[in-house]
């Protein structure tokens, strides 16, 4: 009897901090995806791959789909999410708890031009504090759009997931494995580390700093026993560079240590982490600082 393979795309796509790259780590048991409290917080196009028995899923998590941004690094976001839902097998729509805003219908509009299966994802159930508010408000969304399947769940604890997984199998096509069975993302070491980085000034730093500070990895070599990398963080002017570095470079010091101890953990090897703060105006409304960068890669 021959033993059906499965492997295909699934999309993760919604707004901007409803849950995507906690989603993505929780799908993959280990932690591939930045996330924070901060919008935005995601600004790639990241694969997550999970190879179980005869079936393989390539997850992708998108950046946030968003309005109001007119700067060039927004647009490149955007232009992300529509070229990866135009190019799956299955787009995973999350949405969270009760709500349901303009933010939402935009990206719903969005995937209503397109003919792949949609499962609406309602994340954060787990913080929903009258359950029984829970099914008016999913009869409310299933009237809203074509969905294939509407299933609520918690990714951070773990409710439904096994269920969305189950999900997302049946709907995979018929054909043979993409990638090695125990690859688990398409992105460098660097480019991780990069992202571990950022990660800590975004949690760290919040609303202090906004939007336009990036992370660029100068050097990333293993140098016997400890994986030395240098890290140049970039500052759209000299009040956010102030801002990361801190008093006596306190702040820099805080970044840099908890930024190690994540690659540590990710990496499985003694770190020596350097950073250095530059100032780079407009980086994020250039298109070629946004090349340099890797923002301006095919998909």
């Amino acid at each position: 009897m021959r033993t059906e393979v499965r492997c295909g795309y699934a999309a993760i796509v919604g707004r901007p901090n409803v849950g995507k790259s906690t989603l993505l780590n929780h799908l993959l048991r280990q932690k591939i995806s930045i996330t924070s409290r901060k919008p935005q917080t995601t600004r790639h196009r990241i694969l997550g791959i999970t190879s179980n028995g005869h079936c393989q899923c390539v997850f992708v998590d998108t950046p946030g789909f968003h309005s109001g941004f007119n700067k060039t690094l927004n647009k490149l976001m955007n232009e992300t999410v529509i070229r990866v839902i135009n190019d799956v097998d299955i787009i995973l729509f999350l949405v969270e708890r009760l709500t349901f805003n303009a933010e939402d219908e935009a990206v719903l509009t969005v995937l209503q031009k397109t003919d792949v299966p949609i499962l609406l994802v309602i994340n954060k159930v787990d913080l929903v504090g009258d359950k029984s508010c829970l099914l008016p408000h999913i009869e409310k969304l299933a009237v809203k759009g074509n969905f294939a399947e509407i299933i609520p769940l918690s990714a951070l604890g773990g409710h439904n997931l096994v269920e969305l997984e189950g999900l997302v199998r049946q709907y995979l096509p018929e054909g043979p494995f993409l990638f090695p069975r125990d690859q688990l993302t398409d992105r460098s070491d660097r480019f991780m580390a990069a992202e571990l980085i950022r990660e800590k000034i975004t949690r760290q730093l919040g609303d202090e700093i906004p939007y336009e500070v990036t992370v660029e990895i100068e050097k990333f070599k293993q140098e016997g026993n400890t994986l030395n990398i240098h890290g140049l963080i970039l500052a759209d002017n000299k009040g956010q560079k102030k801002i990361l570095i801190g008093k006596d470079g306190e702040r820099l010091k805080r970044i840099g240590s908890a930024a190690r101890e994540d690659i540590e953990r990710a990496f499985e090897t003694k770190v020596m982490l350097n950073l250095w703060v530059k100032v780079k105006s407009g980086w994020a409304d250039d298109k070629r600082a946004l090349q340099s960068l890797g923002y301006l890669e095919p998909l």
